[in-house]
């Protein structure tokens, strides 16, 4: 298994993807694997968006610092992210706006990753060597072990509160 932090953040970009295209195809009235299609999305974007907030992005900011506006950015995408599945996380998939919201939240971060896949991690890579990629990328590993899957959690909350007032 690979250590490189972009390798490991694209592989996390897959499986939310892959859980996206499941609620996208569902159906209009399978509001029981809906809830548990959702349920998913908010336990994966809570802990990806928790170790990048918490490494990829201040270590970033540190080493590549005419990255700055991209991280900053990036903050900002993932705030939009923990409100919408803030807001999800207290819905049933019968509510009136539930489809839409979970809509809302897949064209957003599909946008983010996107970008970070396309524009931002090739600077990354190239503003990095391999072994500062693994090191990042190990660190992400640790933080995923104990990284929040709910977004009521509190170092979840704490997340959210940081990333909203930095």
């Amino acid at each position: 298994m690979s250590t490189d932090a972009i390798v490991l953040l694209k592989d996390e970009h897959q499986e939310i993807r892959k859980a996206f295209r499941a609620f996208e195809k569902a159906g209009e009235n399978a509001h029981v694997r809906k809830a548990q299609l959702v349920d998913r999305i908010i336990a994966l974007l809570t802990a990806h968006t928790y170790i990048e907030n918490e490494v990829m992005y201040p270590r970033i900011r540190d080493l590549l610092p005419d990255l700055e506006d991209d991280v900053l950015e990036s903050y900002e995408e993932h705030h939009v992210a923990d409100l919408l599945v803030m807001e999800l996380a207290s819905m049933k998939p019968t509510d009136e706006r539930f489809d839409a919201k979970t809509t809302v939240l897949i064209e957003n971060v599909e946008h983010h990753m996107d970008e970070e896949e396309k524009e931002w991690f090739p600077q990354v890579r190239s503003g990095l060597g391999r072994k500062a990629l693994q090191d990042i990328g190990a660190e992400l590993i640790r933080k995923r072990e104990h990284a929040p899957t709910r977004p009521s959690q509190l170092k979840a909350l704490k997340n959210a509160i940081k990333a909203a007032t930095a």
